[in-house]
């Protein structure tokens, strides 16, 4: 068992309830965790988050703000969010619905985890993320869908898997149904993942997560 709770910096571009369900399991004492960094990617996302969660400051890095000539500096970008994480002593990242592309430093690495609303590694990858994402399982005529908790590496999606979750597709799901359904789990999945983390129970050996057993 940790001694005391893993330190987050939490990520996010939507609507902040993944943000919502970690604070609330920290604060009902179900994640030893602590978030001590909240960065949103842009001001309404900020603003959705702030009614959310209203005791938490989230702090606002823009992606507008890293533009240049029409171009987008991924690593200024990225050198300004996990400056702010530095300092503010976070052991790990979660990115939360976060869409704005990073690079994540050396000192990062194996330290950022992500969430996908599906089975990895099917329907991943650049420009698969929320509804896109659902509409595609249908689309393939998938039985059985869910989530993922992985490590994120430099690449959309690729990184080691540590928690996948699974749910039916029934017959008449549309996307809004299916994404109610997977959204579910990642409720469960993502909190699960940050404890084993926490208490040092994952261990990454040539790209392949192991979790050993909890007492």
């Amino acid at each position: 068992m940790a001694t005391r709770p893993i330190k987050l910096a939490i990520l996010l571009s939507g609507g902040g309830t993944t943000l919502k369900n970690i604070v609330d399991r920290i604060s009902k004492g179900s994640l030893y965790a602590q978030a001590v960094c909240v960065i949103a990617s842009h001001e309404s996302a900020r603003d959705k988050a702030l009614r959310k969660v209203l005791d938490i400051d989230v702090k606002l890095l823009a992606r507008r703000d890293h533009q240049t000539d029409g171009e987008f500096d991924v690593s200024g970008y990225s050198g300004a969010v996990f400056q702010m994480i530095r300092e503010s002593g976070a052991e790990l990242v979660c990115l939360c619905g976060f869409l704005t592309q990073l690079v994540i430093p050396d000192d990062f690495a194996g330290r950022v985890i992500n969430i996908h609303p599906a089975l990895l590694p099917s329907f991943g990858g650049h420009g698969m993320y929320g509804h896109h994402v659902h509409e595609a399982v249908l689309a393939a005529g998938c039985k059985v869908s869910g989530c993922t908790v992985h490590y994120a590496d430099q690449t959309y999606d690729t990184g080691p898997i540590i928690v996948q979750m699974t749910c039916p597709v029934e017959e008449d799901d549309d996307v809004d149904s299916l994404a109610a359904r997977v959204f579910e789990l990642e409720c469960h999945a993502y909190p699960q993942a940050i404890q084993l983390i926490g208490q040092g129970h994952v261990q990454v050996v040539d790209g392949r997560t192991y979790i050993t057993p909890t007492p």
